[in-house]
């Protein structure tokens, strides 16, 4: 999916919700676990039921990885199961030397249909340049995250008085565009976000941490949006996990359809 067209359903839609699916096997609803695939199960009545309420999935890695072989099927399954008319995103934070990174974008963009990955720039141009190289795939950097261990190293100051993310931005932002680059930053950094978009004022921004780890929705768009929007906020658990019953997808509906009804409200 390129800009144009994410740009475009997020228009028509009057949204720009991404649904994590950050599908722990210990929290899903005990009924499903007759299933053949219980997470396949979970995430297919999942994504059935927020579609109309997003505009893109967020399939975290580490939570498939972890089962071996089983989880991986899973995965597969997930995202093939996503309609084409939702952005793909693979939450897998990869990066490693040039021709390891070549085999990752490969994986992610060739064997399996998504249409972005998560990647960390720390080892350099090099290490994020492979999965530049694909049309209409987007890497999406880290550039300033939620967690606490942000300040170890991010959020350090650099002898020119920046910050150590303010320089992966400028940096990262050169070696790609506005039409295969997107950063994560997290909603529990309202207070850096207009300053973020003082330096890449015309990237798309993934957004983590609304809901489950009290980023506000309110307060990160009015500070991370630009003239097409400009943000992916992804809400995971908040949703997913909204209920531990057979009816957790009618509440996962439910709950992705208030976070859309008030993104509607703050779309200009």
């Amino acid at each position: 999916m390129n800009r144009t067209q994410l740009v475009s359903t997020i228009r028509q839609k009057k949204t720009y919700l991404c649904v994590g699916l950050d599908t722990d096997i210990t929290k899903i609803p005990i009924h499903l676990l007759s299933e053949p695939d219980p997470v396949f199960s979970f995430n297919k009545a999942i994504i059935d039921a927020t579609k109309d309420h997003c505009v893109a999935y967020k399939i975290n890695t580490a939570f498939y990885e972890s089962r071996g072989l089983k989880g991986w099927e899973s995965m597969e399954r997930t995202v093939r199961y996503i309609p084409d008319t939702h952005f793909r995103i693979a939450d897998a934070k990869r990066g490693d030397i040039g021709n390891t990174s070549a085999q990752y974008a490969k994986t992610f963009f060739e064997i399996l249909p998504f249409d972005a990955v998560t990647v960390a720039p720390y080892m350099g141009e090099d290490s994020v340049r492979p999965f530049l190289e694909y049309p209409d795939k987007w890497t999406i950097v880290l550039a300033l995250t939620s967690n606490t261990g942000s300040k170890d190293f991010q959020q350090l100051g650099m002898a020119e008085g920046d910050c150590l993310y303010e320089r992966v931005l400028e940096t990262t932002a050169s070696w790609g565009s506005t039409k295969n680059l997107m950063f994560v930053v997290g909603a529990t950094k309202t207070t850096e976000l207009e300053h973020i978009r003082t330096i890449i004022p015309d990237h798309f921004l993934l957004v983590p941490g609304v809901g489950a780890q009290g980023g506000s929705l309110k307060e990160v768009s009015a500070s991370g949006m630009n003239k097409d929007c400009g943000l992916l906020i992804n809400a995971s658990r908040a949703i997913i996990f909204a209920d531990d019953t057979e009816k957790f997808a009618k509440k996962a509906a439910a709950v992705a359809a208030a976070y859309s009804a008030e993104m509607a409200a703050y779309l200009h």
